[in-house]
């Protein structure tokens, strides 16, 4: 069950399980790829990981900058164009745009080769948008790579009373279920809220794992009220299998726009190294093998360039 109000004193409050904030820190831009901006919440030195997430960076990107060819292995990429359009193209012959609103869930798999640049050469175009990265299971991680790319009008929306909007990238909220096939079980979704509306959105069991990651306005998090400003990630306490949970977020004086992301961790051994995360630090060692050796997933490698690479 989801609940959404703008009342402050909820009596049920008290008899639900409310995540609390256990972490809290707001990210600062860095250089990646070729001239990029991130702004890097998960994935950095003070939270290396957040299992089953990997990473997840806020990105801005403009001519020329960009990510060219680079591999994958083990993992998943989810990237969310907020505004502009960004191009992608792999070694396998598939290539196109993510327009605003668009996403691409991408499954590495066994090993992938792409690039990710601006579909618009002009320094003054800039492409903002989120990049999660999402692991997989031991038993996962060598399987064929795949795609989902969803337009913005493909991607449903719940719309639960006056004032708040929510994009169902993966998961469901109010009854609105999301396309997105997921092998590793995730709940990604996109709220846009006016000025000071409270909303209870429910977690299911699954997902023990859930934070918030705030592009803009500020937000009130939980019974204890934590604030969160713009680049800020707030990582809500570890759910339990057996038990629904709930997080209450308020929009402040402004209007608001985060996204609340949960996820079921794998509670597995984890081994990362650039571009690779697999179980083990040989499994690492082997993927730079066969990457080198174009072996073993990475055979469409030989001799292939992106042209969107060298834009």
């Amino acid at each position: 069950m989801i609940l959404a109000s703008t009342e402050e004193n909820n009596k049920d409050h008290d008899k639900k399980f409310i995540r609390k904030v256990t972490y809290q820190s707001v990210a600062n831009p860095q250089e990646e790829g070729v001239g990029a901006t991130v702004f890097r919440s998960i994935g950095n030195q003070s939270l290396r990981n957040l299992d089953p997430f990997l990473a997840l960076d806020e990105f801005k990107i403009s001519y020329p900058a960009g990510f060219p060819d680079h591999p994958h292995r083990g993992f998943e990429t989810v990237t969310y164009v907020i505004s502009g359009k960004t191009a992608h193209e792999d070694f396998a012959g598939h290539k196109g745009v993510i327009e605003t609103g668009g996403l691409q869930w991408m499954t590495a798999g066994k090993g992938i080769v792409h690039a990710e640049m601006p579909a618009v050469k002009d320094p003054n175009f800039e492409s903002t948008g989120l990049q999660l990265w999402v692991n997989l299971s031991k038993s996962d991680k060598m399987c064929d790579p795949s795609y989902q790319d969803l337009k913005d009008s493909d991607i449903p929306r719940a719309t639960p009373f006056e004032g708040v909007e929510i994009k169902v990238i993966a998961g469901e909220s109010f009854g609105i279920s999301s396309k997105i096939r997921n092998k590793t079980p995730v709940m990604y979704l996109d709220f846009k809220m006016e000025p000071n509306k409270l909303i209870e959105h429910s977690i299911p069991s699954v997902f023990q794992t859930a934070f918030i990651y705030i592009l803009s306005g500020q937000v009130r998090i939980g019974k204890e009220a934590t604030f969160a400003n713009p680049h800020s990630t707030v990582v809500l306490d570890r759910g339990t299998p057996d038990q629904d949970s709930y997080v209450l977020i308020k929009s402040l004086d402004q209007p608001t726009h985060f996204v609340l992301i949960a996820g079921k961790p794998h509670n597995e051994p984890i081994s990362r190294q650039g571009p690779f995360v697999m179980n083990a630090e040989e499994e690492i060692d082997q993927a730079f093998k066969d990457y080198k050796a174009h072996e073993n997933g990475f055979e469409r490698g030989v001799d292939w360039k992106s042209k969107i690479g060298g834009m």
